[in-house]
């Protein structure tokens, strides 16, 4: 009877601080698209200095949104590898994605980060001032992503790419799209890969956020131990059979690493 109502009430808190936890992520992202971002504007001219404050500025309001998750007992977080995340400089980031945080986690972790977003979130109200002052990517236009991307990774930035495409169902296989390799194989980037897992599962596509998990999860996220060079062993090959090839081997071995955390 005691831990019947300790698994309830735990459940109740974590329904009560995920709520919350979302909340602040919201009004952050008013208060930094009516205030802080306008700020910067006026205090700095230059176009691309102001996308690299807005980039820093996301970077550690993301840190303190992961950070309140963890200590509210929402999520408990697993982040190993911070260094070499930390300083990871024009690469090619690819991660899977089983939940609705991931690349707010991966923001957080990876400084001079840039990312390619949905083109709805564009017309988000929360999301839509953050989206234009950082300058992150739309996915609305594929050429001229390709050609954003490889600006993007020409600066340093580390460009952030899910090759699913869309957060992952639970209990299913892997099914990469192909945009992730073109965009590796078009801008010719080391790919650095990354391993996400949340047990159990929990903010997954098409669940309600105050669907929480019977249990608190874990999240954890780590470089995996093989990074991808876009070049070989694909040069021979055209470069739709280049792209097939890649992203076969990038699921592949995504399939595997995952089946061993």
């Amino acid at each position: 009877m005691i831990k019947h109502i300790i698994k309830i009430t735990g459940l109740c808190w974590r329904v009560l601080a995920t709520g919350v936890c979302f909340s602040v992520f919201g009004i952050g992202g008013l208060v930094l698209t009516l205030v802080v971002f306008p700020l910067q504007n006026v205090l700095e001219a230059d176009v691309n200095t102001r996308k690299n404050r807005a980039r820093a500025t996301v970077h550690y309001c993301f840190k303190f949104f992961v950070g309140l998750m963890h200590y509210t007992g929402v999520i408990r977080f697993n982040i190993k590898d911070k260094t070499q995340l930390a300083n990871l400089n024009g690469k090619l980031v690819l991660a899977n994605h089983p939940s609705l945080i991931d690349v707010v986690v991966l923001i957080s972790v990876i400084k001079n980060a840039d990312c390619v977003v949905k083109a709805h979130l564009f017309k988000n109200p929360f999301m839509r001032g953050v989206i234009k002052s950082t300058g992150y990517i739309s996915n609305e236009d594929p050429e001229g992503l390709l050609r954003e991307c490889e600006r993007s990774i020409s600066k340093g930035n580390n460009l952030i790419v899910f090759p699913e495409g869309t957060r992952s169902q639970p209990h299913t296989a892997l099914n990469f799209k192909r945009g992730a390799a073109n965009i590796a194989l078009r801008c010719n980037v080391p790919i650095a890969t990354v391993l996400i897992k949340m047990q159990p599962n929990t903010l997954t596509k098409g669940t309600p956020w105050y669907k929480v998990a019977p249990y608190q999860a874990h999240f954890s996220l780590q470089l995996a131990s093989k990074q991808f060079n876009s070049n070989l062993p694909y040069v021979s090959d055209t470069p739709a059979i280049q792209s097939r090839h890649l992203t076969n081997s990038l699921q592949h071995y995504f399939t595997e690493e995952l089946s061993n955390l």
